[in-house]
Protein backbone atom coordinates (compact mmCIF):
# COMPACT_ATOMS: atom_id res chain seq x y z
CA UNK A 1 0.00 0.00 0.00
CA UNK A 2 1.36 3.39 -0.97
CA UNK A 3 1.84 6.07 1.64
CA UNK A 4 0.22 9.48 1.33
CA UNK A 5 3.63 10.96 0.53
CA UNK A 6 4.23 8.43 -2.26
CA UNK A 7 0.79 9.14 -3.72
CA UNK A 8 1.21 12.93 -3.89
CA UNK A 9 4.77 12.60 -5.26
CA UNK A 10 3.38 10.73 -8.27
CA UNK A 11 3.30 12.18 -11.78
CA UNK A 12 -0.36 11.18 -11.88
CA UNK A 13 -2.42 14.15 -10.68
CA UNK A 14 -3.96 13.34 -7.31
CA UNK A 15 -7.06 15.12 -6.08
CA UNK A 16 -7.27 14.97 -2.30
CA UNK A 17 -10.70 15.52 -0.79
CA UNK A 18 -10.31 16.62 2.82
CA UNK A 19 -13.71 15.93 4.36
CA UNK A 20 -15.56 15.15 7.59
CA UNK A 21 -18.24 12.51 8.06
CA UNK A 22 -20.60 15.08 9.65
CA UNK A 23 -20.23 17.61 6.79
CA UNK A 24 -23.30 17.94 4.53
CA UNK A 25 -21.42 19.73 1.67
CA UNK A 26 -18.81 16.94 1.80
CA UNK A 27 -21.55 14.34 1.35
CA UNK A 28 -22.99 16.37 -1.53
CA UNK A 29 -19.61 16.23 -3.29
CA UNK A 30 -19.45 12.40 -3.29
CA UNK A 31 -21.50 11.92 -6.49
CA UNK A 32 -19.54 14.71 -8.19
CA UNK A 33 -16.28 12.92 -7.40
CA UNK A 34 -17.76 9.64 -8.69
CA UNK A 35 -18.69 11.37 -11.97
CA UNK A 36 -15.21 12.89 -12.15
CA UNK A 37 -13.60 9.47 -11.79
CA UNK A 38 -15.93 8.03 -14.46
CA UNK A 39 -15.02 10.81 -16.90
CA UNK A 40 -11.27 11.04 -16.29
CA UNK A 41 -10.53 7.40 -15.38
CA UNK A 42 -6.87 6.66 -14.75
CA UNK A 43 -5.67 10.17 -15.67
CA UNK A 44 -6.34 11.29 -12.10
CA UNK A 45 -6.27 9.64 -8.71
CA UNK A 46 -8.85 10.69 -6.13
CA UNK A 47 -8.35 10.06 -2.44
CA UNK A 48 -10.44 11.09 0.53
CA UNK A 49 -8.97 12.08 3.88
CA UNK A 50 -11.18 12.38 6.95
CA UNK A 51 -9.83 15.42 8.81
CA UNK A 52 -11.14 14.11 12.14
CA UNK A 53 -9.17 10.86 11.78
CA UNK A 54 -6.07 12.39 10.15
CA UNK A 55 -5.54 15.60 12.09
CA UNK A 56 -1.77 15.71 11.46
CA UNK A 57 -2.25 15.69 7.67
CA UNK A 58 -5.02 18.29 7.94
CA UNK A 59 -2.75 20.48 10.05
CA UNK A 60 0.17 20.09 7.64
CA UNK A 61 -1.93 21.45 4.77
CA UNK A 62 -3.67 24.04 6.94
CA UNK A 63 -7.16 22.68 6.34
CA UNK A 64 -9.53 25.12 8.05
CA UNK A 65 -12.81 24.14 6.41
CA UNK A 66 -14.32 21.12 4.72
CA UNK A 67 -14.57 20.13 2.05
CA UNK A 68 -11.18 21.31 0.88
CA UNK A 69 -9.77 19.98 -2.37
CA UNK A 70 -6.05 20.00 -3.13
CA UNK A 71 -4.67 18.80 -6.45
CA UNK A 72 -1.10 17.47 -6.25
CA UNK A 73 1.30 16.58 -9.03
CA UNK A 74 4.94 15.64 -8.43
CA UNK A 75 4.62 16.61 -4.74
CA UNK A 76 3.49 20.13 -5.68
CA UNK A 77 0.14 21.74 -4.97
CA UNK A 78 -1.16 22.81 -8.37
CA UNK A 79 -4.64 23.86 -7.26
CA UNK A 80 -6.57 24.24 -4.02
CA UNK A 81 -10.13 25.21 -3.10
CA UNK A 82 -12.32 25.08 -0.04
CA UNK A 83 -16.05 24.49 -0.42
CA UNK A 84 -18.13 22.66 -2.96
CA UNK A 85 -17.34 22.80 -6.65
CA UNK A 86 -19.17 21.70 -9.78
CA UNK A 87 -18.02 18.86 -12.00
CA UNK A 88 -17.18 21.00 -15.05
CA UNK A 89 -14.92 23.32 -13.04
CA UNK A 90 -13.18 20.35 -11.43
CA UNK A 91 -12.51 18.78 -14.82
CA UNK A 92 -11.04 22.02 -16.20
CA UNK A 93 -8.77 22.45 -13.15
CA UNK A 94 -7.47 18.91 -13.43
CA UNK A 95 -7.03 18.90 -17.21
CA UNK A 96 -5.04 22.13 -17.11
CA UNK A 97 -2.64 20.52 -14.64
CA UNK A 98 -2.08 17.26 -16.53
Amino acid sequence: MESFKEIIESETPTLVDFYASWCAPCKAMAPVLDQLKNQLGETVRIIKIDVDKNQSVADKFKIRGVPTFILFKNDQIVWRQSGGIDLDTLIVKIKTSI
